[in-house]
């Protein structure tokens, strides 16, 4: 099989797991946003599937599960699109261009809290823009640390240790390169 083929079929499974992972925490919306479940599989196809597919995976997958489930909403899943975009470009990026001839733990760290924090930044351009078009409340300052940092503590320290964990394991296991 291709890499082109095997990639195009990993970013549909990753695709697959984003649209389903927050159904765990659909009864409780709040529980699904400090944990954020959908950016787990683009994170993981960041790592697995390089840039390009995880961009697309981290594209679609809030735009779709908008679409398809009315979750999150339109506003959200626009600002959230960009967000993923970002985190998946960012991860891939990182652990297949600057660190392609060192994947280990390190790197694998590295890449994801780049990928965080840009992707962070990224949300907040594209919230500040929604809300610049009037489509929804004045996002301020204190609106983006609230919503990218604080609210975000307990998805980060659980992305912090999922996400090394499952590619150091794909990886110990020979499944990923």
């Amino acid at each position: 099989m291709s890499k082109t083929v095997k990639n195009l079929v990993l970013g549909a499974l990753f695709l697959a797991l984003a649209l389903l992972l927050p159904f765990l925490t659909g009864q409780i919306p709040q529980i699904g946003s400090m944990i954020s479940p959908m950016h787990i599989p683009v994170f993981l196809a960041g790592f697995v599937c390089g840039a390009p597919t995880a961009a697309v995976v981290g594209f679609v997958a809030p735009l779709l599960r908008s679409v398809i489930f009315s979750m999150p909403p339109l506003l959200t899943a626009v600002a959230m699109a960009f967000e993923l975009l970002g985190y998946g470009l960012v991860a891939g990026l990182m652990y297949g261009v600057v660190f392609r001839r060192r994947h280990n733990l390190a790197t694998i760290y590295i890449s994801l809290i780049t990928a965080m924090l840009l992707g962070r930044v990224i949300w907040g351009a594209a919230k500040l823009v929604i809300a610049g078009l009037g489509a929804s409340d004045a996002f301020t300052w204190a609106a983006f640390l609230s919503g990218a940092f604080t609210t975000a503590i307990p998805a980060i320290v659980i992305h912090l240790i999922l996400v090394p964990a499952i590619v150091f394991a794909l990886q110990k296991a020979k499944l990923v390169d």
